[in-house]
Parts: C-alpha cells; structure tokens; sequence
C-alpha cells in the first residue's frame, strides 16, 4: 500500500491543509477545552465505568496499553466507539488525514478514517516488533521499514510534529552536525545538571544558538510539555525561534499551550502577600518576631535589595524614615562584590535598651562614618576605635597596599611630600621588577603557540589553549580571536595578545578563585581545587608577566606574603576575611567586653569554632585574642592550604615565583597595587623620537609635548589611555615594558600614522600647533571609534 503524507503546515500545531477528495483538512490545533489538554467534543468524553476499565483497554493503533502521555501523547478512550487511541500514533499514522471540523471524531479524525486506518495497518508487519499493525512509515525514499510509534521510540527513530507530520527510522533519521575540531568531554545538562556526554546520539541533543549548551533528549522533551510553544527556549540564551525549530527536527513536540505553571490555580498567590517576621539575632519585640505595629517602633521593613528578611525599626536602632535596611545575606554578596551602597550605614556595635541591658545590634552606630570606596566592605571588620577617617585620596587604591588602606589616611602620616616620595619609590620597584621579567623573557624562543581565543568565553578557551600538549610557555604566544565579526581573517597581532591577557585578568580578579573586594585572597572552592584550576590561574598569571601582558594587581599584602615568605611566617589581619558572617563571629569575640559576654559568644557560635578546630577553654577575658588568632589563621590561611601551594606550583612557570622570593619589595608593587595612572610625562619618556635630517625634531617634538599636556588637562576629545592603545593596543604600560620600545617618528604626511607591530607613531609636520592637534584628535578618535565597532 503506498504511504499517504500530511500536507504542509505550521508547527504541527495548526490546522493543515490538505486536499483528498476535495475536502479540507488538517492536523487538529491542540487546544485546552474544559480544561483538557487537547481538544476534545462534548460528546465523545472518556468515561469511567465499572463494565470498562480504561488503563487495560488497548491502543487500537499500537496495540499497546502503555498510559505514558510524555512518550506517547494522551491516551483517550471513547466508550461510545469503543475506541482507545494513543494521540502520537494517530497524529503519526501514514495513511489518515484530517477530513472533519475540530468538533468532529476525534480532533477532526473521523471515525471512519481511523477504522479504516487501523485495517490498512494491520495488513503491515513492523520491522522492529515484527507484529502487525505498523501504522507509520518511513519518509526517506527507496525506505520500506513500518513500525509502530512506541516501537519506533524504543529504537531511536524521529518523528517530527512540524509541518507534513514525517518519520524516520533509525538509519535515516536527521541528526545534528558538529565541527570535526570541537572538542569531547562531558558537560552538564543545564535542565537536571547532571552530566552528559558531547557525543551525537539520539538521548543527548545540542543547543543551536549556544556553544556549550548540551542537554538530555527527555528532559528537553519534559520541558517542552511543561512549557508549551510560548515558553519553551534555549536555557541559556534564552533564544526562541532558533532553538524550537531545531527542537523540532529533531523529534521534540512542542504543544500550543500555556506553560503549566500558568495554569495552576492561585499560582502566584505567595507573591502577594508582604513579608513580616523580625530575622536579626536578637529579637527586642516582647510580643514576637512577627509582631508588626505601622508607624511605631515596632513597625518591620523589609530588607531593600531581597525584600525576603526584615527587622523591627526598634532592633536594628532605625528611624521610621530610614529606607536602606540590608539584611546580612544580601550584605554579604555586596561585600564580595565591592558594590556596598554609598549612602552611610551604621556599623556593628553594641547598643543599651532602655532598661540598661546590652544587646547585639545588626545595624551600625551613626557616629562611625564609611570609608572610602574602596574600603568600604572593611566597615564590619573595624573595631569602632580604629576607624580612620574619610579623608583617603580618591587615588590612595592605586598606590597603598590593602593592609594599609583600612587604617591609613593622608594626614599626618601622609603629607603631600611624603606621597610624592612614594609615587618615586613605587616607580623604581617597578623599574626594577620591568628588568627582572625582561631577564625571564631572555627563556622565550621565536617558536610560535597559537591560541584560539574566544572573548566572549575568555576562561574555558584560555584553559583550553594553556592545556592543550603543544603548549609551551617557552613558545612565543600568537592570538587569533575566533568571534571576530565581518573580518576575513582574524587578527593575530600583538595588540590581540595584550587584549587577550587584559580579558584573563580581569576575569580572575572576578572568579570564585578569589575573595575580597579590591585586595583580595585566595577563596575556597572545591569544584576548582578538583580540576586544579588554581594551578592553572597561577601559570597563567606568570606567562602574563613574562610575556608582556598586564599584572594582576590585586593580590592582598597577606596572600603576597604567604606566597614569598610561606604560610606559615603570615599572621592574618581581620581586613583579610571576606565572609561577612565570620567576620561578625571574629568581632563579637575581640570586642567582647566581659568574661560572660565572651562565653557567651562562644556559645553561640560554638558549631563554627568546633568544625574550624579553634574550641579552647576560656578562663580569662584576655583568652580571647588567643581565639582570634587561632580563627584567623584557620579561616584565611589553613582552609585554603591546597589551593595555594597549587597556586604557587602554577607562579613557579618561568621562574617567576622565585624571582618574587628574592625581589619581594619589588614585585609586590604590581602584584599588590594596580598600574599607576598615565601622565604627560610618563608618555614622553616611553616613546623615543626619531627624526630624518630634514625634519626640524625639536618643533615636532613642541607640539608633541604641548598635546600630551593638553589631553592629561583635559583639553582634548581623547585620553592618554586612548594615545597608548592606539598605538600599542594597550591601555597600561605592562611590568616587563613594550618589545621592541615605542618610537616616534615626524614625517611629511598627512594624517598620523601607527605601526602596531613596531610600536611606532608616524606623526605629521605641521605649521602650527592647531593642526597638530586637530589631526591628532580626528585621527585617534575615528580610528577607536571603528575598532570598538
């Protein structure tokens, strides 16, 4: 018998149109009627008895009683027509169409097309279970294979519920295309999370829109029937046309309907309803911590940023006008973060009720101001007494080590003078660090490594590249960006490596690697330690200084020292403890101002000293430093002794790490401090001037000078930054220096031209200055403008 196909349609969702005989028909729309999932007329119900038993009776298609909606679709039975039908095997059937309205048989099936469907079935043998009744065909031609749908599904073959509703059995199925190059592993289904394999077979299935978005067949096809056509997307890019027309080749079925969670009843109910419960430590409410009186003391707000904790004004020393309560949770990200509010905050201490007993307060004292910006996650780890003043200068971040941050300020221990000494003395340590790693380079051969960097995944392609056999961080490094848009071949010129290297700091100084605000410390993260990322952050934070890219300069003064001097020659301050939560534990034991206070303290955070091995009997207050030594030392520098001797086997690449054991001072002015910020003269003493014998240098070199005043005054459209990425393709000058060294060159040219390979700056000649400049300006700017495009 020949195999009859469904007309075209939409999605398999929509009504079809198709001619036989001169009638309309279609596939039927799945609709919810009376709260059914597919349509279904008033007079053909499914109806329970005690003369019928629905789950036994058989698939009149199938032959099967199998009830599983989410493989075989919704199986109805019709006690008028004595009829059970899986709905997948009669929406896949070869041989029936739709010839009625919705209304009529079974979603436009008339019941006859469906008699007669089964008997011209049952004259067909299926090629897996070899028993009659193979309703569905193969669409690939020359293809003879029947089967029946449930058959079909056990041996992997796909149906697809778009357009002509076709099949494929198990040798001809579609199947998804990936490049030769693309690496195997496994991945994480980012439905169910756990792991599947990057192969291309029928149970694992590959987002179109996202790289390294895998997933399980079942669970997208259980997403899909939960989700419905106007929910169902890629779970990682969210993207929608894309992925469903891929999900759909590949045998996913997407109903029309609502997603389920739209259809529950008072789903949304929760959401309505304002939280009130009093959740800090110590509740002051003799009535309760859920007690709430509006415009009193005894009013709750809610926390400003989750809304989901709250405290009683009265229990957190608040005003009735006070807007920016935070709740220790969200405090905590904000402090990882550096991202606190600007606005004051009142830090942690102690307060007297009314009847003269003391209680722990979760919101600070008025009368201690915030720090400055870069410090301002250090206002729970202060003690009161210590606090410095507000008066840091807005560049203190980039010159003072974190340690001295939180208690130093600019007068008097810092005069003008005094600081200018400083900026001198930080200048020739990294002068002498720039001739130690030019020594390093000395290891670099002319043998190239090329990476293919994705910037867009900078981490995962970085590690790729550092992992891959041929790696040698004796090899110079070449970068080819592999996203680069509308370009037909990607650029591989020094510029890519200093962006390239730029991007991997930034995203270490970002990553679950490390903890802290500005200064940070190594974290413990044990998925890291299990893949030895640590090491691999380590080396490539060396190949980077080596090789001409930026520091990381966010190392704290404590992390420096326990990579030079060792761990265990390190006593760590309270600034160094990221955790605000641990930090508040540390602070209630130094500030504990009585012996019952202190055991009393201990009592309450007894779990934490007991999982840190920090429990010792406390007979005097003075015990108590004792006790923050021994959290501190546990907390900062125990916990994380696996990642730092991976992280300092990973430094010890080119022989960096022992470079900084023996110049200490001199390395911890780029590992502790961020690049200092470009000035006038610094841009002038870093290029060189070249002149032929016809140009006058000294004119040339005027104008130079007086531009390069002008943009450090602000007078100019560009920046200094702007200057040196323009011609270097960089915008801070590296620890090991630019190879070769820049030049400037004045020609009789036109417009300014750069030579990123050479680091060279042909400029104009010009008559007056304002041509200079106005060339200058237009040049740069235009040339910034289409690289950022």
């Amino acid at each position: 018998l020949p195999r009859f196909r469904k007309g075209s349609g939409c999605w398999g969702l929509n009504c079809l149109s198709v001619s036989a005989g001169g009638s309309a028909s279609g596939r039927p729309p799945e609709r919810r009627v009376g709260g059914a999932a597919f349509g279904q007329p008033e007079e053909l119900t499914m109806s329970k008895n005690n003369n019928f038993d629905i789950q036994s009776t058989f698939c009149v298609l199938c032959g099967r009683t199998d009830d599983c909606p989410e493989k075989y679709g919704e199986k109805r039975t019709y006690v008028e027509y004595d009829l059970t039908v899986h709905y997948y095997c009669l929406l896949m059937s070869s041989g029936i169409w739709q010839r009625g309205e919705e209304g009529e048989g079974v979603d436009g099936f008339l019941i006859t097309d469906i008699r007669k469907e089964v008997n011209r079935a049952a004259k067909l043998k299926c090629n897996i279970c070899k028993k009659k009744g193979a309703s569905i065909g193969c669409v690939a031609p020359k293809c003879k294979r029947s089967y029946h749908f449930p058959c079909g599904v056990q041996k992997e073959c796909i149906f697809q519920f778009m357009e002509d509703f076709r099949s494929y059995c198990w040798e001809h199925k579609p199947v998804q295309k990936f490049p030769d190059k693309e690496s195997r592993g496994t991945s994480q289904c980012t439905i169910c999370l756990d792991l599947v394999e990057q192969l291309p077979i029928y149970t694992v299935l590959k987002s179109p829109c996202c790289k390294n978005a895998w997933f399980h067949r079942e669970c997208l096809q259980y997403q899909a029937l939960s989700a419905g056509i106007f929910f169902f997307r890629c779970t990682v890019c969210n993207n929608k046309d894309k992925f469903q027309k891929e999900m759909l080749r590949m045998g996913i079925h997407i109903p029309e309907k609502d997603a389920s969670w739209e259809l529950e009843e008072n789903a949304y109910q929760e959401l309505l309803q304002c939280y009130q419960h009093c959740d800090v430590k110590r509740c002051l409410c003799k009535k309760g911590r859920d007690y709430n009186e509006p415009d009193s003391k005894w009013e709750i707000k809610r926390c400003q940023c989750c809304g989901s904790r709250g405290t009683h004004l009265a229990c957190s020393s608040m005003k009735s006008w006070e807007q920016n309560w935070e709740c220790m949770e969200c405090r905590s990200i904000f402090a990882k973060s550096g991202n606190y509010s600007k606005q004051k905050k009142r830090s942690l201490a102690t307060s007297e009720k009314t009847d003269g007993t003391t209680c722990w307060l979760e919101e600070p004292s008025p009368k201690c101001p915030r720090q400055s910006r870069e410090s301002q996650r250090n206002f729970l780890l202060q003690s009161p007494k210590i606090m410095c003043q507000n008066n840091l200068s807005p560049c203190s971040h980039l010159e003072l080590p974190a340690s001295n941050r939180v208690t130093m300020s600019l007068s008097p221990l810092m005069s003008n003078g005094n600081w200018s000494l400083r900026k001198k003395h930080l200048r020739k340590q990294r002068r002498e660090v720039s001739n130690i790693l030019k020594e390093l380079k000395l290891q670099v051969n002319t043998k190239t490594t090329r990476l293919n960097i994705n910037a867009e995944n900078i981490w995962n392609s970085a590690l790729k590249g550092f992992r891959q056999r041929n790696f040698s961080a004796t090899n110079t490094i070449e970068i080819k960006f592999t996203n680069c848009k509308n370009r037909s071949k990607a650029d591989t010129s020094p510029a890519s490596k200093h962006c390239f290297f730029q991007l991997l700091m930034l995203h270490l100084q970002n990553s679950s690697l490390f903890e802290g605000s500005s200064a940070k410390n190594l974290s413990l993260d044990f998925q890291a330690v299990k893949e030895n990322l640590y090491f691999e952050a380590g080396k490539m934070i060396a190949v980077s200084l080596v090789h001409g890219g930026p520091s990381p300069g966010f190392f704290s003064k404590t992390l420096f020292n326990c990579l030079v001097y060792g761990p265990e020659n390190v006593k760590p301050a309270l600034e160094d403890v990221a955790d605000v939560n641990v930090a508040q534990t540390i602070k209630m034991i130094k500030y504990a101002d009585s012996l019952s206070s202190l055991q009393s303290t201990i009592h309450d955070c007894y779990e934490f000293l007991a999982a840190a091995g920090c429990l010792r009997p406390i007979t005097a207050l003075c015990d108590k430093n004792m006790l923050v030594n021994d959290i501190l030392i546990h907390h900062v520098i125990k916990r994380i002794t696996s990642p730092l001797e991976s992280f300092r086997q990973g430094l010890k690449t080119l022989g960096v790490l022992e470079k900084m054991q023996m110049h200490p001072d001199a390395f911890s002015s780029i590992l502790c401090h961020k690049p200092e910020r470009l000035s006038a003269e610094t841009i002038c003493d870093l290029f060189a001037i070249h002149s032929s014998s016809d140009v006058n240098k000294v004119e040339g070199a005027d104008f130079w000078m007086s531009y390069l005043q002008d943009v450090e005054s602000g007078e100019s459209v560009v920046t200094l930054e702007d200057i040196l990425f323009f011609v270097t393709g960089s915008f801070s000058i590296p620890p090991v220096g630019f190879d070769p060294e820049p030049t400037i060159k004045f020609l009789h040219i036109m417009h300014p031209v750069r030579n990123r390979l050479l680091h060279c700056l042909e400029l104009p000649i010009t008559k007056t200055y304002e041509q200079f400049k106005n060339k200058m300006e237009f040049t740069i700017r235009n040339t910034l403008r289409v690289e950022r495009e």
